[in-house]
């Protein structure tokens, strides 16, 4: 069966030259953030001010409240005058992606240049909505590592499974930053899960608000990735069918904005309590020693391997010398990470994870690989807490009706003084295989903000917390109860969970 190898092998040759030929034409024309001025924008008017009065040092407002992290971002669209430059794994089309595509769309109607660089894991599906988009003017969409083929199964599974290993690395950014002067960054994607409007289960998440120096740290990472030979024009790319169509968009764009659903969160933007935040600079916790970290676009094409955001946050977890807490939605510590752990716990730091239960979790796989990582850490002192999928403190319903809670915050806290708010899970896909961003700082007041988030969400009401019972890993349902198995999950996500945990493909979760 020599032959047959052989014609792989060949055809995997073939495949790689032709997407690197394919990669050089799909460039597109390189673009770079505009200067900034003290009084061009409104932005500029209102923080130019708050930048003079703390020289050198970075403004930092926690976002938890997903309603209020919606208004911010439409407040930053409404008053950009010069540029938005918006980063996403996924953009989803539902109520409150097609609200924010609106006020992108509004913005750019004003002049304002929009660069929209997505991931195209999620993209590739809705073609024609960003084609249409592109179709603007004033707005560019690119594409980060773009599947070829964007039409017909057959070719687009051949090349999906010829590039399985590149296309397995995906950009997993979030930052969204207007007239250079202001910037969301922190795990929050775009779509209804993350700003409250889901009716099955809304995600508990992070997201900072920066402004100073910082900004113009996400803005050189945005600019390299834009530029990346990574990143393709979508205009180069959707030219067979779909090909966008500006009325149509606007038209379905109406539509989707149904007023019964849309007007909670369009009357959060008109009572102008979002943007009074942004011009007057209040709840900002001002630092000299905050800045944005990022893995390198050349990551997801496996060229280089250092200068990733991993060599930036190990050290400010290996200083601690008084407690650590950690919470990451997909959590699988590896046996080096467990070592790091037991290590320091060794050493007297308080250690403390919270992380999803498995009925809460919107990835299962991730569950049952993290599963076997729980006893060695249990026994060496950590504290592990698992939100439950049902928020029993939440006394009113979100938005829509939903009750249901899966966390999405990617952050962590050391001796109450450095914290990190980021896309960066706790896992071996953003340690190796996706592109990674976050904000790391040093600040009391808002390292002590987010520990009493953490203690907020491990309270009973909201999360288990685990114990060793025996042999067993026990959860604490309140109380002196424990719970001897998986609570609140089918057996269906349990039997999945145990199968993952026995096979070796945690290094793909």
């Amino acid at each position: 069966m020599w032959w047959a190898l052989i014609i792989v092998v060949l055809a995997v040759l073939v495949a790689v030259t032709l997407y690197g030929r394919f990669s050089v034409r799909m460039e597109g024309a390189r673009s770079w953030v505009f200067p900034l001025s003290e009084d061009a924008t409104v932005l500029d008017r209102a923080v130019a001010p708050l930048l003079a009065q703390n020289p050198g040092r970075t403004g930092l407002r926690l976002l938890t409240d997903n309603i209020e992290a919606f208004a911010l971002r439409a407040a930053a669209a409404r008053s950009a005058e010069r540029s938005l430059d918006l980063q996403y794994y996924y953009w989803k089309d539902d109520l409150t992606g097609s609200l924010l595509a609106a006020e992108v769309l509004k913005a750019a109607d004003r002049g304002v240049r929009v660069r929209l660089l997505l991931d195209d894991v999620n993209a590739w599906r809705r073609d024609s909505s960003y084609r249409s988009l592109d179709k603007h003017p004033n707005i560019e969409v690119r594409l980060f590592n773009p599947i070829r083929y964007r039409e017909g199964a057959l070719l687009r599974g051949i090349e999906m499974v010829l590039r399985f290993w590149s296309l397995n690395r995906r950009m997993h950014h979030k930052a969204w930053i207007a007239d250079g002067r202001v910037a969301v960054v922190g795990g929050r994607n775009v779509g209804d899960a993350y700003f409250d409007a889901s009716e099955a289960s809304n995600f508990r998440d992070m997201d900072l608000l920066v402004l100073g120096p910082a900004v113009g740290q996400a803005e050189e990472v945005f600019d390299r990735y834009w530029n990346s030979a990574m990143a393709a024009p979508i205009r180069k790319l959707a030219v067979w069918k779909g090909r966008g169509d500006l009325g149509r968009l606007r038209r379905r764009l109406e539509t989707k904005i149904a007023p019964e659903r849309a007007e909670p969160y369009l009357e959060r933007v008109r009572s102008g309590a979002a943007a009074r935040g942004l011009m007057s600079g209040s709840g900002l916790h001002w630092t000299e020693r905050a800045s944005i970290v990022s893995d390198p676009p050349e990551k997801a094409g496996s060229s280089v391997n250092d200068g990733w955001l991993l060599d930036a946050i190990v050290p400010v977890i290996t200083a601690a010398r008084e407690s650590i807490e950690i919470t990451s939605p997909y959590f699988i510590p590896l046996d080096s990470g467990t070592g790091l752990l037991l290590k320091l716990a060794r050493q007297g730091v308080a250690i403390s994870v919270l992380t999803n239960s498995l009925a809460a979790t919107d990835v299962t796989a991730v569950h049952g690989a993290y599963m076997r990582y729980r006893k060695p850490l249990l026994a060496g002192g950590i504290r592990l807490f698992e939100l439950r999928a049902r928020d029993a403190a939440r006394k009113d319903m979100s938005l829509f009706g939903s009750r249901g809670a899966s966390l999405h915050t990617k952050a962590f806290v050391v001796d109450g003084r450095y914290g990190f708010v980021g896309s960066f899970n706790f896992d071996p896909r953003s340690v190796s295989l996706n592109t990674e961003m976050g904000l790391l700082f040093e600040h009391a007041g808002l390292a002590q903000e987010m520990q009493a988030v953490f203690a907020t969400e491990t309270e009973a009401k909201r999360s288990y917390r685990l114990v060793l019972s025996g042999k067993s890993v026990g959860w604490q349902d309140g109380g002196d109860r424990v719970l001897d198995n998986e609570p609140e999950a089918s057996w269906r996500r349990r039997f999945l969970a145990a199968t993952i945990s026995l096979l070796p493909v945690e290094s793909q979760l």
